[in-house]
């Protein structure tokens, strides 16, 4: 559902939120708010002042207020002698942000003082102070607000190579970003999965690298079978762009354009071979089907090429004219060259490219990518642009003006902070990549993985607090990233995108001695959701917790709940069952008690006006019996193992210990492990482990076992044990060779692998 800025902020409006919005409920943070009594009424009778050089936002405000409500604005001087006014002036703002502003909210004046950039953001701060009454008047408390940006790049990023979406839709989210001041969107055009922008040179970029065989679902589809027509994608001619890049201007975002090299473009490669060192006439563009293998030690292997040939003028001479089409396009003074998961084994087994190196002086893989690197930046700065990339362009001596999009975090920025390069801070470990799951819960939508729940979005500093003072002003800013291999749709980037997005706008305005997470949650981010709710914005219902799984222990329990967004119901189950509208309303706290060795589940589930559902919570509480410890004289180190190999008449004994080295060469047998497991302190200990077909006992009640239907959302409980010794069991019943690691922890404590000292026989 697309809607224009205005739409948006005539729902603001019209809608509201319930009763009077408060100036704690703007997002982002202001600077300064200054209470002061009375009210603003602004109604038909309200003339606009305009004492501004660049008038293009008072317009914009005048345009919607005419098209979209009964406040017709139509004459500059006041209608009446008591009429209410707004002066719109950039008089002493020579030494103010370019983006910052003043706003003061007067009984018979609202004054805005602000340079252009500042003038568009005042403007969307007073939207978001109009409380929820009809079109034709509103009250507006009296306040001054002084503002400014924290950082000057407050970004967005969204990938249409995995997933096309339509001008109109770009413009949709142009505008939720520029209602939350975000100023930068990152336009990821390219990759292996589709050529995204019109480059007049080299037509087949889009006739063949813009298509795709259709998957319903990306992840693990099947790759292109012969015959199979290439019927999905799409692409924007230069006249989209050039639309796209104006609709931005006048929001005050610029448009940061990506064209990924030499990694990631397959797409091209599939319109033309001869870029990559293979030369595959068969390479086609990637419909979402698996072409790479990832080792869990970190590195990955390509099955097809898809990487461009360092080593060939060609390819810088194809560059060079794509980058002069995409810098004659966009205006901004940075261009996006990409530069991760380069896979270099296609390099590595040609011997042009060995030749070439060696006739260079080029002496590894890094160093062949650092030299093209260095020959893309010089042809980016030839267009009277700079260069910025991911984390792996950096050779650790970047020069002329290279900036870089920092994806990997603290350890990488300390280190390039210091070494004076400009950095975006957009690590996914940060809550940043909006491709991740909102939450552990089993029930939310596909995705990439990860856990990057709004909070932890809302908790990201941007600059570190090991990193030196003077180092911090080389961060230009922060930016979320929305892959989208599981988003074919734009409503389903909306639910990824909302409510994390009030955060990213949050995390890059607010000062950070302003930001509060209690208001953000409690008063500001309600009043966001609502309205979103209202717009038919399909975004995350936040759940009743800011959890989804845990496990309580204790006797006796109480729950006390908020509704998260005006007018929605909270329902729940006390038996383990999924709730729904016919289950418990909350009214009241939730008070629980057990017995004994007993448990019980809540479940809840929030349903907001509009009829959209959270996922589900699961809170289990426990009051189970401590474990005594049984007595162990002087035991042996090890435990005690039965192994039957892949004929059950091979059978085989002994003492192992937990790194089961000895066993390395078994391809598939059945392994058991008995003994003693030392406990420190009396506790409430978990165990689980990764490995499939394995189950764990202590005293003889079984805690884990991974053929059981144990997913995130309803694993195993913790016991409770008494200092000293308990007997201890583990069963691998389809072993391979592996370490096979136990994982334990004392309940609520850091995860760790249960180690030889701490077992016995």
């Amino acid at each position: 559902m697309i809607k224009t800025l205005c739409t948006l902020l005539m729902a603001m409006i019209t809608l509201g939120s319930y009763g009077q919005s408060k100036t704690e409920s703007i997002i982002p943070a202001p600077l300064s708010v200054q209470h002061m009594d009375g009210n603003f009424i602004f109604n038909a009778n309200t003339s606009f002042s305009i004492r501004v050089k660049d008038a293009a936002p008072v317009q914009f405000f005048r345009d919607y207020l005419r098209a979209h409500t009964q406040i017709h604005v139509l004459k500059m001087m006041p209608k009446e002698k008591n009429a209410t006014q707004i002066i719109f002036t950039d008089a002493e703002t020579a030494n103010m942000a370019e983006e910052g502003y003043e706003l003061t909210i007067a009984p018979k004046t609202i004054t805005v003082r602000a340079k252009k950039a500042g003038l568009f953001y005042a403007i969307q701060t007073l939207i978001q102070l109009f409380p929820g009454q009809n079109a034709t008047s509103a009250v507006l408390p009296c306040t001054k607000i002084v503002d400014r940006p924290r950082f000057g790049y407050r970004g967005l990023m969204l990938d249409v190579s995995r997933h096309f979406f339509t001008v109109d839709e770009i413009k949709g989210l142009l505008d939720l970003m520029a209602a939350y001041k975000l100023n930068r969107f990152h336009w990821h055009l390219t990759d292996d999965q589709g050529w995204r922008i019109e480059i007049k040179s080299f037509p087949k970029l889009t006739s063949v690298g813009a298509w795709r065989v259709p998957r319903k679902d990306f992840y693990g589809a099947d790759a292109p079978q012969p015959g199979e027509l290439a019927t999905d994608g799409g692409f924007y001619t230069q006249e989209q762009v050039k639309d796209v890049v104006r609709y931005a201007a006048a929001r005050n975002i610029q448009v940061l354009p990506e064209i990924d090299v030499p990694g990631h473009f397959m797409a091209a490669i599939a319109a033309y071979p001869e870029l990559s060192v293979t030369k595959n006439p068969d390479t086609k563009v990637n419909p979402g089907s698996s072409f790479a293998k990832w080792f869990a030690t970190g590195g990955f292997e390509m099955y097809v090429d898809n990487t461009l040939n360092p080593t060939d003028e060609k390819v810088y001479q194809f560059l060079d004219q794509v980058f002069e089409e995409v810098a004659a396009l966009f205006p901004y003074e940075y261009i996006h060259i990409g530069g991760d998961e380069c896979y270099k084994g296609f390099w590595e087994k040609d011997a042009g490219v060995k030749d070439f190196m060696q006739k260079k002086g080029i002496k590894d893989m890094h160093g062949l990518q650092v030299y093209f690197t260095k020959r893309i930046s010089e042809i980016v700065r030839s267009k009277h642009k700079k260069a910025i990339g991911w984390d792996e362009i950096d050779d650790g001596a970047l020069g002329d003006g290279v900036a870089i999009m920092n994806r990997f975090g603290e350890k990488g920025a300390l280190d390039q902070a210091k070494r004076k390069v400009n950095l975006v801070m957009a690590p996914g470990g940060n809550g940043l990549y909006f491709d991740y799951a909102q939450s552990a819960s089993e029930m939310e939508p596909i995705n990439h993985g990860g856990n990057d729940p709004v909070w932890k979005t809302y908790a990201y500093g941007v600059d570190y607090a090991k990193m030196a003072p003077e180092d911090k002003s080389y961060i230009q800013g922060v930016q979320a990233c929305i892959w989208t291999e599981g988003m074919s749709s734009m409503r389903k980037v909306q639910y990824m995108l909302l409510p994390r997005m009030l955060a990213l706008a949050e995390i890059g305005w607010t000062e950070l001695s302003n930001k509060d997470h209690g208001r953000f949650a409690d008063q500001a981010m309600p009043e966001h959701l609502a309205r979103f709710d209202r717009l038919g914005l399909n975004y995350r219902i936040p759940t009743a917790f800011n959890y989804t799984d845990t496990t309580l222990v204790g006797q006796e329990f109480k729950f006390t709940l908020k509704p998260p967004i005006p007018g929605s119901k909270i329902f729940y189950t006390l038996n383990n069952r999924f709730p729904s509208e016919a289950d418990h309303e909350y009214t009241e706290p939730i008070t629980v008690r057990l017995l004994e060795n007993k448990r019980t589940v809540l479940k809840t589930i929030v349903v907001a006006p509009s009829g959209k559902r959270s996922v589900v919570t699961r809170t289990v509480m426990l009051n189970p019996a401590m474990k005594k410890a049984v007595s162990a004289s002087r035991p042996n180190s090890g435990l005690a193992y039965r192994m039957v190999g892949p004929s059950s008449l091979k059978i085989d004994t002994g003492i192992t210990d937990m790194a089961l080295e000895k066993f390395r060469s078994v391809k598939n047998a059945s392994l058991t492990l008995e003994g003693l497991i030392k406990i420190a302190e009396d506790g409430y200990y978990e165990f689980s482990t990764s490995t499939k077909a394995t189950e764990i006992s202590i005293d003889g009640l079984r805690l884990f076992d991974s053929e059981k239907p144990y997913p995130r959302f309803d694993k195993a409980d913790p016991v409770y044990l008494e200092k000293g010794y308990h007997k201890f069991k583990i069963v691998h019943s389809s072993f391979t060779g592996k370490s096979e690691p136990i994982i334990w922890s004392r309940y609520g404590d850091k995860k760790q692998l249960l180690e030889s000292v701490n077992v016995y026989h």
